[in-house]
């Protein structure tokens, strides 16, 4: 008999270039059904990324990078100049949909790239390479996350209690995550972690997906409301915190989930060490530090009514609902990137890294 499919056995995002599309898991259904979904269109694409059907920096990113190449595959330029001209349109529009996690903008940043260092080849050309470098960005996601993974697991040991506030799990990449990375790789080496996810509000990415995914892998985990945090930390049932981030600053200021920043602090007033799982690719030098990092905000029926059958705050009342905030660079233990664990001075730290130098 064939075993039953679950949420990890699909990826977050996929190609399918047979029909020009972006395949998605439309988070938003979720964890009441799994429903794929298949993105065609700029429009199509940009509200998948606004309306959080895709979600989480890496994954983003990813969808950023097949929808810009399949918008240039539908394009019937043939002169490079107007092709250019059209590529770029698409790519600010796209751009447009999220503006705090910094993957987006990195990916099609990349994607640009290809176009304008081969500028001397036919169009068609340079849409294959387009397609190539899609194509390696989502490998490149797979394989970090798993480093991440291998080194977020060196910093804990068996049977330890790990707390993980919003989703950084695998719905948040390609495959394995980012903060979760480390807690499925201990699932399969047999280290028995115990974790606590918050539930994030308002959107609650933390009950949806996070303890959704988790457990569907098998792992031993309890949902815990955002506010519940510290009780669970004084009961000495957390021995780290692993959360990832859309944005890290140049002197280690990270922008993640609304409600990170006080995970931070709880941490910092227990004693327990708090890692930011963070791809090098969410490592922003030109932003010098996290009170530069532009913060979405987002739409207030998100708070006063989305999950409840009747409006649950009085008519009229003033809503402030950002979609992230800043956590203190003094606040993180260290930051877990694909090169290894990252430590303060930060600044430095980054300095050292591929690609960061200049």
């Amino acid at each position: 008999m064939e075993k039953e499919k679950t949420i990890m056995d699909y990826d977050t995002v996929s190609l399918d270039d047979e029909d020009s599309a972006v395949v998605i898991i439309d988070q938003t259904l979720l964890p009441g059904r799994t429903e794929l979904i298949r993105l065609k269109t700029a429009e199509e694409i940009w509200n998948a990324i606004y309306l959080l059907k895709v979600r989480g920096a890496p994954a983003i990113g990813v969808t950023a990078a097949f929808g810009i190449y399949l918008l240039a595959k539908a394009c019937r330029e043939e002169n490079y100049d107007r092709f250019l001209a059209e590529f770029r349109n698409n790519k600010e529009y796209l751009d447009s949909s999220r503006p705090t996690a910094v993957n987006l903008s990195w990916a099609l940043n990349r994607m640009e790239r290809v176009v304008t260092e081969n500028a001397d080849c036919p169009v068609p050309q340079i849409v294959s390479l387009l397609k190539r470098e899609a194509e390696e960005i989502r490998d490149e996601d797979i394989r970090v996350c798993r480093k991440i993974g291998e080194y977020g697991l060196t910093l804990v040991k068996k049977g330890d209690g790990i707390l993980t506030h919003c989703n950084a799990g695998q719905l948040a990449t390609v495959r394995y995550g980012t903060a979760t990375a480390p807690i499925y790789l201990g699932q399969e080496r047999g280290y028995g972690f115990h974790v606590y996810a918050d539930e994030t509000r308002p959107l609650l990415q933390g009950a949806r997906l996070t303890a959704f995914e988790l457990l569907s892998s098998g792992v031993d985990v309890t949902l815990i409301c955002d506010n519940m945090a510290s009780t669970v930390m004084k009961n000495g049932w957390v021995n780290a915190v692993f959360v990832g981030c859309d944005r890290v600053a140049a002197n280690g200021d990270t922008a993640n989930k609304i409600g990170t920043s006080g995970v931070a602090i709880l941490a910092a007033h227990y004693g327990i060490p708090f890692y930011v799982c963070a791809p090098t690719s969410t490592i922003d030098l030109s932003t010098p530090t996290g009170d530069k990092i532009r913060i979405e905000e987002r739409k207030p029926e998100e708070v006063s009514e989305m999950w409840y059958r009747e409006r649950m705050a009085p008519e009229g009342i003033k809503i402030f609902n950002p979609a992230f905030d800043v956590t203190d660079h003094s606040l993180i233990t260290g930051i877990v990137t694909e090169y290894g664990v990252l430590r303060a001075p930060f600044e430095e730290a980054f300095r050292k890294l591929p690609g960061k130098r200049d």
